[in-house]
């Protein structure tokens, strides 16, 4: 096993990066499909896909046959941003690579043995049984990845990005996390709404807005761009806006982080940790700050050290709960479970 080319497809971007599987050593990365395609000239052993939701069937790193694009695809409308993308990079890769070994990674897989109190949905059984309803849990390729490399038991972490959650991690695995059967539950995000009463989203319906409709406004239109009334769904560009709407919006998403972390937080009899990641909890200290500034019920405290070039913690030496930042590394994290799935 020598260098493995990983795939993954946000809801807005692309990255690709080839990996020296032995070392972790980055040899390529692209960011379109068309850097993507000179990344398949290269001598590959295997490629590794992201893959946001695999529903009930696809729930740990799998090789991939046409059994598995099948169930691949039966799980696209559960996270229609993403899904998607990847069935398509799929088609187009293992036809150009027909000849190497495929394997979807999950990012449900990280939450696959939630305990059953957290998982479940107080909804009739029956519904529960025919469809599969339960609590999947999303970004565990990052969740898995910052995991190791702060190796604390209690770890409270946050992943914020254009897609935002927080999760419970004891002794590196999951344990209650605040995406649930899709990835617009939890928290708000870049343009997701995050958890909604559902009792609003049927008397919208009620009022004449179609299904298609209130999932656009769900998926698209809301989040910071909602709550910035449409200034822009970028943190940084909303805290340099110095306008009372994009500072009302970031107040609103670290109200809505903190509230989360701290309900993640009766998982634990201690937190040992408390772990931002994602391209915003790695790059954006005003927002860090924001968030911990109402936890110090839970012993964590504000005063953080802005952006540091490697990962390691942010605040004092004597802090009663550290707080560390870890660079967003999934496609090292999708290496690891391409490797392992093929061994």
């Amino acid at each position: 096993m020598t260098a493995v080319l990983t795939v993954n497809p946000g809801s807005n971007s692309l990255q690709a990066v080839l990996v020296d599987a032995e070392s972790e050593e980055v040899l390529a990365r692209a960011t379109d499909e068309a850097g993507l395609d000179d990344l398949l000239d290269r001598d590959l052993a295997a490629v590794g896909h992201r893959l946001v939701h695999g529903g009930s069937q696809v729930t740990k790193p799998t090789i991939v046959d046409d059994d598995v694009v099948k169930a691949v695809e039966a799980a696209s409308s559960l996270a229609p941003l993403h899904v998607p993308v990847t069935v398509r990079l799929l088609a187009k890769l293992r036809e150009r690579l027909p000849n190497v070994p495929h394997v979807v990674c999950p990012d449900t897989a990280f939450h696959r043995n939630l305990p059953s109190v957290a998982h479940t949905y107080a909804l009739p059984a029956e519904w529960r049984e025919k469809f599969g309803l339960r609590r999947y849990g999303f970004h565990g390729l990052s969740y898995a990845w910052a995991a190791s490399q702060v190796q604390r038991p209690n770890i409270l972490a946050a992943h914020l990005g254009g897609g935002c959650s927080a999760c419970a991690i004891q002794d590196g695995r999951s344990i209650d996390t605040s995406m649930g059967f899709t990835p617009l539950d939890g928290v708000p995000m870049t343009k997701r709404s995050g958890s909604v009463d559902p009792g609003l989203l049927l008397w919208l319906l009620d009022q004449g807005l179609t299904v298609d409709e209130v999932r656009d406004g769900l998926y698209t239109r809301s989040g910071l761009l909602g709550l910035s009334g449409g200034i822009s769904d970028d943190t940084r560009e909303l805290v340099a806006a110095e306008d009372d709407q994009a500072a009302f919006a970031l107040a609103v998403f670290a109200h809505r982080v903190r509230r989360e972390l701290a309900a993640l937080a009766t998982n634990f009899d201690h937190i040992d940790a408390l772990v931002f990641t994602g391209e915003i909890g790695w790059d954006q200290p005003e927002v860090r700050e924001a968030v911990c500034v109402g936890l110090g019920v839970l012993g964590i405290h504000s005063g953080l050290a802005g952006n540091r070039d490697d990962d390691g913690p942010v605040s004092p030496p004597d802090a009663d709960v550290p707080v560390f930042v870890v660079r967003p590394r999934e496609d090292l994290q999708l290496c690891r479970e391409t490797v392992r799935a093929l061994a």
